[in-house]
């Protein structure tokens, strides 16, 4: 049974997509590239650092406390969600913001359900780790705290608004139509609270190798930021601008996890 504890920890990411959205009906013109290479660059951090305070390390901490070899979890379930995100990246039709030829098998999308698919690429992973920490918790694992689950969450949470933001704007003008790109903006986030209740309500099952849910789903956030999110905020002018998004993004995750966890 979850919570509403639970509940409120496994929205928020799904929250701060809905919001970063909403800024179709505030902002009139495009976000400025240089803006756009700090939030992916901030994502980016975010996305790192959770992968290892939120997920890496605890995957290792439970293979130690369990007797088990303390590196086998992290680097098989590293590698393996790695792996499952190129699989999911070939397979799923899909287009980056600064592309033209989209990615996957091919397909009779247009290019705005494409964008969604990619930002709803990102999410799954993200939505996975919210669920698969949330589930340790809840499963009352030593080395996973109520506090620590929430600072994941939140984290994910205030890199999705800018990612909300930076997908629902292109939408805006390819819709024309502000209504439709916050509709789709929200639809790409979807996926987050789904993956993480999906998670949860197998957990039963999958409890026996929660250490490798763990740093799967950390290969796969990584997958994500090597290769699409700092990609897309080093491409052209302003990447150093790119860089300082992924410092303060990887300094306040960090942040967050260790005052809180």
């Amino acid at each position: 049974m979850i919570n509403s504890d639970v509940l409120y920890g496994l929205m928020l990411p799904f929250i701060g997509t809905a919001l970063g959205a909403a800024m179709v009906f505030f902002l009139r013109g495009e976000i400025k590239p240089w803006l756009q290479k700090l939030l992916l660059g901030f994502a980016s951090g975010v996305m790192i650092a959770a992968s290892v305070w939120s997920l890496l390390i605890p995957s290792i901490n439970m293979a130690a406390d369990s007797g088990g070899v303390e590196w086998l979890p992290a680097v098989a379930g590293f590698l393996m969600g790695m792996f499952a995100l190129l699989l999911l990246d070939s397979l799923v039709p899909h287009l980056h913001l600064d592309s033209v030829e989209p990615e996957g098998v091919k397909s009779g999308f247009g290019r705005s359900t494409m964008l969604v698919l990619a930002v709803t690429l990102h999410n799954i992973p993200e939505g996975m780790a919210v669920g698969v920490v949330f589930a340790g918790v809840m499963t009352q694992s030593a080395e996973l705290s109520m506090a620590a689950a929430m600072a994941l969450s939140f984290g994910i949470a205030i890199q999705n608004f800018p990612e909300g933001a930076i997908v629902s704007m292109p939408l805006k003008n390819s819709t024309r139509s502000r209504s439709k790109a916050f509709a789709y903006g929200v639809a790409s986030g979807v996926v987050e609270p789904l993956a993480a209740i999906i998670t949860i309500f197998l957990i039963d099952i999958l409890h026996p190798i929660l250490p490798y849910l763990l740093s799967f789903a950390a290969g796969a956030m990584i997958y994500v930021v090597v290769e699409e999110l700092i990609p897309e905020s080093q491409s052209g002018k302003h990447s150093n601008v790119g860089t300082i998004g992924v410092a303060l993004g990887f300094a306040l995750m960090m942040l967050l996890d260790v005052a809180l966890g």
